[in-house]
């Protein structure tokens, strides 16, 4: 897969690594850890994540040492593992988990996306977790989109992660893709729990699609964060629904 935006080597990234963890000298030996931790992720599409979550944390209010890495791939099936949990600290893979996406998102396969109400659609971008709370979905974690036009009414939306009964590897066997939610990244109701608790106040999440508008247009995928072009903000809306 070519991928645009791809980066070698990023000073920010320096911040994953712990206290405890001595710091490479370039973001290259991290990206060589998460990967070799997630044989199943796509290294580009990882190395757009370390890349966007590094730009994030460098904007005014980010938090410099998220706990956290979350990726998910929606370029892969919905019958397929596509989200990735990774320890910072430890370079360590916490969760590789089944991820369902929007209605209107697709179906086996995810096609189309959308920042806007009552799509039912999945965004893509970069997102920080908030805080966790138990409504209709049950217990389900709050997430806050970082990227102007592509996801930053995800909290307005109630675009949250929870678990659901229709992300199940049977469903996916016997219907031939996930069952959908109104564009939350619902996971198994048996890990949601213990994932959210694990990602939930402030750590990062990435979900990825090769969608080119969002990949030019990105302020966190831009070669210097967004400080030479101001895109998202009066910008055309995104998506188609």
């Amino acid at each position: 897969m070519k991928l645009p935006f791809v980066c070698t080597l990023f000073a920010a990234a320096l911040a994953f690594a712990a206290p405890a963890v001595a710091a490479p000298s370039n973001a290259e030996p991290l990206l060589d850890r998460l990967a070799q931790a997630a044989p199943g992720i796509d290294r580009e599409v990882l190395s757009l994540a370390t890349r966007a979550v590094s730009c994030a944390m460098r904007q005014p209010g980010g938090d410099p040492r998220p706990s956290t890495l979350s990726v998910i791939d929606f370029s892969r099936p919905s019958t397929e593992p596509r989200l990735w949990v990774f320890d910072l600290a430890s370079q360590r893979l916490l969760f590789e988990e089944l991820v369902a996406h929007g209605r209107n998102t697709g179906h086996n396969m995810a096609t189309k996306f959308s920042n806007r109400s009552g799509s039912h659609m999945s965004s893509l971008g970069v997102f920080r977790t908030a805080e966790s709370y138990v409504g209709a979905n049950g217990y389900s974690l709050r997430l806050d989109g970082l990227e102007p036009g592509f996801n930053d009414l995800a909290r307005e939306r109630a675009i949250v992660i929870h678990g659901a009964p229709y992300v199940a590897p049977d469903i996916a066997r016997t219907q031939g893709r996930l069952g959908r939610s109104l564009g939350c990244p619902a996971v198994r109701p048996a890990v949601a729990r213990e994932l959210i608790d694990r990602i939930r106040g402030g750590s990062m999440v990435f979900a990825y699609y090769p969608d080119s508008d969002w990949l030019q247009r990105s302020r966190l995928l831009d070669g210097d964060c967004g400080g030479s072009r101001q895109a998202g903000v009066g910008d055309p809306p995104v998506g188609g629904g």
